[in-house]
């Protein structure tokens, strides 16, 4: 099984990723070659509606045109280096990059013919979430946005149908690859391509300010996901390293600011913590946290990980917390944790390089 692409190498300045190109930026290198414009809903089509695999598919292109195009770009930015779970069920896809580099994305199948699939932004993480394996082997380099929009070609390979949602909630960072994933997103998005709604596309953040306020101002209706996980800044700078730079005041305050300019409401993740940050006090002190602050919480059980101790929150703490925040108005759900049994829960995404045999 092949597991990284053999001739796509955007990154040490040979070949370009093609998926990482919007359809602005297609038009523009196909009007340099003089080709007619045409075309550019062509390729589209080929690319993001039949989701070829190879330039020789692309039957109603000229062949000069496609030996111009398999010169210069790649068709497979990522590729699947394995696949664990059973269709129809959570399953976790092992994401082969081109310098050898690899990723995990997970494919979330739910009801009312849900597809989900969960991808990464980075290989590797800056940020050092105590409860999170993504960051444990320390950081490599940013995806470019032909790869993230590769994980979703993938994806939709795996369901055999594109998928119906994208939640940018794997490996990484997303504000801190900003601009790549924001290509992503508009790519993704495309009516004419994927066509992901934007509503159904979801950017997850630690808390990185800078990141919330450029979203602010891009005119997507994109989710938007904070995760908080302590009410406090003592205990979440433990457990989130984030918080020593963009506190808990700092945070919520420019949450307010988004939902002033967008209107949308930003649902905060809360993994719950035995004994750390699950008691009705802590409870208490998030109702007081978010108060005046239309939002969503969703509180979710804690994933194990090698590297830290902690157990998850029993369901009866977890109902009380939940009781606590809804009688104070707060819309607040429970995430049943998925995929843990193949370490694709939340938290547990890893990134590796391939090794040598």
């Amino acid at each position: 099984m092949k597991t990284a692409p053999s001739d796509c190498r955007s990154i040490d300045g040979r070949k370009s990723m093609i998926h990482g190109l919007s359809r602005e930026e297609l038009a523009v290198l196909l009007a340099g070659m003089n080709v007619p414009r045409y075309r550019v809903d062509q390729i589209w089509s080929w690319l993001y509606v039949k989701r070829a695999a190879e330039w020789t598919a692309m039957t109603n292109l000229p062949a000069e045109l496609r030996e111009q195009l398999a010169g210069a770009f790649c068709l497979d930015s990522a590729l699947a280096a394995g696949i664990e779970g059973e269709a129809g069920r959570t399953r976790k896809i092992l994401v082969g990059l081109n310098d050898g580099e690899q990723v995990e994305e997970v494919l979330i199948p739910g009801g009312n013919d849900r597809k989900t699939v969960c991808i990464s932004s980075q290989a590797g993480c800056r940020f050092h979430c105590a409860f999170c394996a993504s960051g444990q082997a320390g950081f490599r380099r940013n995806l470019e946005a032909g790869e993230m929009v590769g994980q979703v070609i993938l994806a939709a390979k795996a369901y055999n149908d594109r998928p119906s949602n994208v939640v940018f909630m794997g490996i990484g960072e997303p504000f801190d690859n900003y601009d790549a994933v924001l290509k992503a997103v508009r790519i993704i998005n495309d009516k004419d391509g994927l066509g992901i709604g934007a509503r159904k596309i979801t950017i997850s953040t630690c808390g990185v300010i800078p990141g919330i306020e450029k979203l602010a101002g891009e005119g997507l209706q994109v989710e938007l996901s904070v995760s908080l996980h302590a009410p406090a800044d003592e205990l979440r700078s433990k457990l989130m390293p984030v918080n020593r730079k963009y506190p808990l005041a700092q945070l919520i305050e420019t949450c307010r600011k988004y939902f002033d300019k967008t209107g949308r409401i930003i649902t905060f993740e809360y993994t719950l913590i035995r004994g750390l940050n699950d008691s009705a006090s802590h409870a208490r002190a998030l109702v007081t946290l978010l108060s005046g602050l239309p939002s969503r919480v969703n509180l979710i059980p804690l994933s194990p990980v090698e590297e830290f101790t902690g157990q998850a929150s029993s369901r009866e703490k977890a109902e009380v917390f939940m009781e606590i925040l809804g009688r104070a108005g707060i819309n607040v759900t429970f995430r049943e944790s998925k995929g843990s049994s193949l370490k694709a829960a939340c938290g547990q995404l890893r990134y590796g390089r391939k090794t040598s045999a």
